[in-house]
């Protein structure tokens, strides 16, 4: 069969449990190596949470704290201070049995192939179904498919030592991924790759969080995978510093480009408020500010209507495309109106340090937002 790509998805598997809300969260982790005086602090209070159908890029400089972070999140070492929870279960809590147990449900695909050389391609990925709920007489079919979908249709009955750096690779994507496991934990898995590899690799992997709700955590120097990502994380000296939800990000910024107020930006400067912006809905009702509080956010309409109000007078009725909450952040002043929802209302939201950030970073911007606060001061 070559290395010609087959297009269908991968059958489905007889059904296991549902994934839980959130297929990772993490809080407050921290972790050392080492002993006595060598103790040394890896990681600093840590927090992040993975949704289904996500696929999350982690990027950093080396020794950022990015492979154990991975590894512990995969039970593969023990949690020293802080929460790790994974597809439902915290993982402090358990014992050795039940952590192989969660260990069974994740893909894990890291540097080292870890292949068995007596076995085939597809004997080692046989040994990941054996683990898992594909019937006996479906797996030479399905270990043979996923094999063919990454270009190793020639290769199935090679062993190892027979097989490129990057074909070795492939066997560990495969045997990783054919389970349709809720969670995949990848450390550099295209790196020996050439792009049209890595290019099936990706295509793989994103189709693992679209077909089956699966969370990908994938750490990555790889610039060709990023543009897939739904999420970037960065690391720094064992913290996360970025967290950016990249489809967000990248709506804000389309969003962004059709407001007036934010047409005097540059290109990099729109990027930079649409990556500290967040998305934050509200009910037919909600009390989005209220006259006299100090004012901390800037709102930005993305759907829906609100009602601005002043000693129960509505002023001024604000849509799609419209924003609030400037009036105080320029001022100092206490809010000046009551903001309250019509219908149900989805916001971009940004901090007061870093709305501040963007007058200063743009003269024009600091103009235009000028002219309209003295218009409704």
């Amino acid at each position: 069969m070559g290395d010609a790509m087959v297009a269908e998805p991968l059958a489905p598997l007889p059904l296991a449990a549902p994934a839980p809300a959130s297929v990772v969260e993490v809080d407050g982790l921290n972790h050392w190596y080492g002993e006595g005086a060598g103790r040394n602090q890896v990681l600093f209070d840590n927090r992040i949470e993975i949704l289904p159908g996500q696929l999350v890029v982690m990027t950093g400089p080396s020794g950022a704290g990015k492979t154990t972070l991975l590894t512990l999140i995969g039970a593969l070492r023990s949690i020293d201070e802080g929460r790790v929870e994974v597809l439902g279960r915290e993982l402090s809590s358990l014992s050795p049995r039940d952590l192989v147990a969660v260990r069974r449900e994740i893909g894990f695909v890291f540097q080292m192939h870890n292949l068995f050389d007596a076995l085939t391609a597809y004997e080692n990925v046989k040994m990941a179904m054996q683990l898992g709920r594909t019937p006996a007489n479906e797996m030479r079919q399905r270990g043979t498919a996923i094999l063919e979908r990454l270009g190793l249709g020639h290769r199935v009955d090679y062993r190892p030592r027979l097989l490129s750096g990057g074909e070795r690779q492939r066997v560990a994507i495969a045997r990783a991924l054919v389970n349709n496991p809720h969670l995949v934990l990848a450390d550099e898995p295209t790196a020996a790759l050439d792009r049209e590899s890595a290019r099936k690799v990706i295509d793989l992997l994103k189709e693992t969080t679209v077909e089956h709700q699966a969370a990908v955590i994938m750490v990555t120097h790889d610039y060709r995978i990023i543009e897939s990502a739904d999420r970037l994380v960065h690391m720094v000296d064992g913290r996360i510093v970025s967290d950016v939800v990249l489809h967000d990000a990248l709506r804000i910024c389309e969003f962004l480009r059709a407001v007036d107020l934010f047409r005097a930006l540059t290109p990099i400067q729109l990027t930079n408020v649409a990556e500290k912006m967040t998305k934050r809905s509200f009910a037919a009702g909600d009390t989005i500010i209220r006259e006299g509080e100090p004012g901390e956010e800037f709102y930005l309409i993305s759907d829906g209507e609100v009602d601005v109000m002043r000693a129960d007078h509505e002023v001024a009725r604000l849509g799609r495309g419209d924003f609030f909450g400037e009036v105080a952040l320029i001022s100092g002043e206490p809010r000046n109106a009551t903001v309250l929802a019509t219908e149900p209302l989805d916001t971009f939201v940004l901090g007061k340090s870093d709305f501040q950030s963007a007058i200063e970073a743009s003269a024009s911007f600091r103009d235009q937002l000028y002219r309209v606060y003295f218009v409704r001061h």
